[in-house]
């Protein structure tokens, strides 16, 4: 522990970001970096407190999850960043995470929820010193390709390039096992790359990481889908193992009056195909759903929704709503949400406070269900019809809405976003491998040890565990790649 009495001298300081205002009319990520000195007060805040709940990465039955899932040596870089060790703080922030640089953009840090400084205090900045340890290591020449001194000969097929799978194919690569990574898209990254928007992760950041990846020997192979331009057969026939990170990309629908009106999309589509035209062309082939002069509706209250309030506001929308159909949340923990859980409270993202900056006001609508969408004679929609819920949660976590009389509203869209939430993998390849499925359509495999119903194919991620968070996914990659070493080897080093 460096200074012992740090978390008393010093007030927890985040990095700057951009004024909402001004960055609103651009694509540039908004973070900034702060002075290292500052980032070393920062680590200084950290107590050592030898209960690190920060790096558990665990769970409390029915309550909820605490720290990080990929059990980052918190304390240690914390105590080598204030002692000015930037080089051997980047080497225990890669000892337990491929990817810091996407975790310390993107991550809702579970960590700092569960930083003991935060019982009473300010949790320590933990998000934003393990961002500038690995950008000073990329600034400093410190990150470079590190092929494996020997191959195994055995082969690996990695199916999906999103976080999960990158980190199943970073480690089983550093094992010796010749891993090609399969992404149907026509880039690599997944979720990285088209499901948030550039200003929070920039493509060049991703695509930094995978040409080192392809340095040390991975094969990346974009635009070729498994199932459709390569069999399932063909792909078990040619790999010794295979891993399957797909992901959970089926969008969850609304079967709503007007649901077949022109102008409403999945939030996901929507986003993509934003991405997708910004990095071709800047814009300029105008292939993207553009919010431009539209009154926009974005029904889902989480990350995915903020994503799309995003990339409206850059677009240049007339106005946007945010639809969150529970109540809005409190400002301090409740009793059954104490420390050291994920704090649930009330918080104003990026993507609120430039829409509050642009517009006036929060997006936010809460206690909202939309009842039907309005359309005119062309079959383009108009409008929403919503009424306001009262939510009620059972003891057994069933959630009861009802419906408060006299709350009925007529909102003007002409631009809707389904932003709530994914049902599960799709299942074209999943019914062609043979493989296993929960009631849920996820692919059955247990934690741990993501062995599928077929020995040799693995299940990593999303499409194992549902919907998650990129740190997650990336601890499943990691997980999973130990597993499949294992199988392949009859023994593994991999952590």
């Amino acid at each position: 522990m460096g200074k012992p009495t740090g978390f008393l001298e010093y007030k927890r300081e985040a990095p700057s970001k951009r004024d909402p205002f001004e960055r609103a009319s651009n694509w540039q990520e908004f973070q900034l970096l702060m002075p290292e000195n500052k980032v070393q007060e920062q680590g200084a805040r950290c107590m050592d407190c030898a209960i690190p709940f920060c790096q558990a990465g665990t769970s409390m039955a029915g309550s909820g999850e605490i720290g990080c899932p990929v059990y980052n040596l918190i304390p240690e870089w914390n105590d080598l960043v204030y002692r000015g060790k930037w080089k051997e703080a980047l080497d225990r922030l890669h000892k337990t995470n491929n990817f810091p640089e996407f975790t310390g953009r993107v991550c809702p840090a579970p960590c700092e929820g569960s930083c003991t400084v935060a019982i009473n205090d300010d949790p320590v900045t933990i998000k934003s010193v393990e961002y500038h340890i690995v950008e000073k290591g990329f600034k400093e020449g410190w990150i470079k390709a590190k092929p494996p001194k020997k191959r195994t000969g055995k082969t690996v097929a990695v199916v999906g390039s999103g976080p999960a799978g990158l980190a199943a194919a970073a480690q089983l690569n550093q094992a010796g096992h010749l891993v090609t990574v399969f992404e149907r898209d026509d880039r690599i990254g997944g979720l990285l790359t088209y499901g948030i928007p550039d200003v929070k992760l920039a493509y060049s950041i991703v695509e930094r990481r995978v040409h080192l990846l392809e340095e040390e020997g991975i094969v990346f192979k974009a635009g070729v889908e498994i199932g459709k331009d390569i069999t399932a057969d063909a792909l078990e026939e040619e790999f010794d193992a295979v891993i399957l990170a797909t992901g959970s990309t089926k969008p969850r629908d609304v079967d709503h009056e007007g649901r077949e009106l022109s102008g409403i999309y999945y939030a996901m589509d929507f986003l993509t195909a934003n991405t997708k035209s910004l990095l071709n062309s800047k814009h300029q082939d105008n292939d993207y759903i553009s919010a431009k002069g539209k009154h926009v509706i974005v029904i889902g209250g989480g990350d995915t929704g903020a994503d799309c309030i995003t990339t409206s506001v850059r677009h240049g929308a007339a106005s946007i709503t945010q639809f969150d159909i529970n109540k809005q949340k409190g400002t301090f923990r409740s009793v059954d949400n104490a420390w050291p859980l994920f704090p649930i409270v009330h918080t104003e993202e990026d993507a609120h406070k430039e829409a509050k900056a642009i517009y006036g006001t929060d997006p936010r609508a809460y206690k909202v269900q939309t009842k039907k969408f309005i359309g005119n004679e062309n079959g383009q929609i108009t409008g929403l019809e919503t009424v306001e819920v009262v939510t009620e949660v059972k003891e057994n976590g069933m959630k009861i809405r009802t419906e408060v009389p006299g709350t009925e509203q007529v909102w003007k869209a002409d631009l809707v976003l389904l932003a709530i939430g994914f049902t599960g993998p799709e299942q074209e390849l999943l019914n062609q491998l043979g493989v296993e499925q929960t009631s849920k359509q996820t692919v059955k495999a247990e934690y741990g040890n993501y062995q599928t119903s077929k020995s040799h194919v693995f299940a990593a991620g999303d499409n194992r565990r549902g919907q998650s968070l990129v740190v997650w996914a990336i601890h499943e990659g990691r997980e999973a790649a130990r597993e499949c070493d294992r199988f392949l080897m009859g023994s593994t080093k991999l952590p």
